[in-house]
């Protein structure tokens, strides 16, 4: 599989091969499903609480005697049954899951198959910023005509400059290619891929 390389200027300035092990199987929907579900769990915080009958002031005095009202026994106006009561909600834990790390590899090629046979996948000639400036990027976005995208810039490695730079744009995110999950390429519709990237993926996928 051939891809044409583009600088940031928009211009064909090459050819690269793309490993068809990564950009060429057969996708695999059930490890895209398992990576996705597990990528959301962990953006859960878990933090969520409600208090508990030894957590609620009040309720140590028992509201009325055992017997003679004709009415339920009762020992405390805190119970769960009553207004004012505390409740057996949900407690503060973690939704953390593992998946297998070949079947996270397998999703990740999987999702680049499908982005590739879409025709959705850029390759750009890697380049660094001197200063955050979003305007630099946009221009970017703009000569590769893809400012009506959902696009994800996959570097070689974390660029302060870069980062910073893109943040602001709507439809744009960048990550470094060793962050790259399957969900990113998934909710994402064009992937844009630095050419150093390129090489580093086939060290992270196969």
């Amino acid at each position: 599989m051939q891809l044409a390389v583009y600088n940031k200027e928009g211009k064909e300035v090459g050819n690269i091969d793309l490993n068809e092990g990564i950009f060429g199987i057969i996708p695999n929907e059930d490890s895209m499903h398992l990576s996705v579900t597990v990528q959301l769990a962990h953006k859960r915080q878990g933090t969520h609480k409600t208090k508990q009958r030894g957590e609620v002031s009040g309720g140590g005095k028992k509201p009325w005697k055992q017997k003679g009202r004709g009415t339920a026994r009762s020992g405390s106006s805190r119970s769960p049954v009553w207004v004012g009561g505390a409740t057996f909600g949900p407690q503060p834990h973690t939704y953390d899951m593992k998946i297998p790390k070949k079947v996270n590899q397998l999703a990740r090629r999987s999702a680049l198959s499908i982005r590739a046979n879409e025709k959705n996948i850029v390759v750009l000639e890697d380049f660094t910023l001197e200063q955050m400036k979003t305007k630099e990027v946009l221009n970017v976005i703009k000569n590769l005509k893809l400012e009506n995208d959902k696009t994800v810039f996959i570097t070689t490695s974390y660029d302060k400059n870069l980062y910073f730079s893109t943040r602001n744009i709507a439809k744009a995110h960048i990550l470094p290619v060793d962050q790259l999950s399957c969900y990113d390429i998934l909710n994402h519709k064009k992937i844009v891929l630095f050419k150093g990237a390129v090489e580093k993926l086939e060290q992270i996928l196969i």
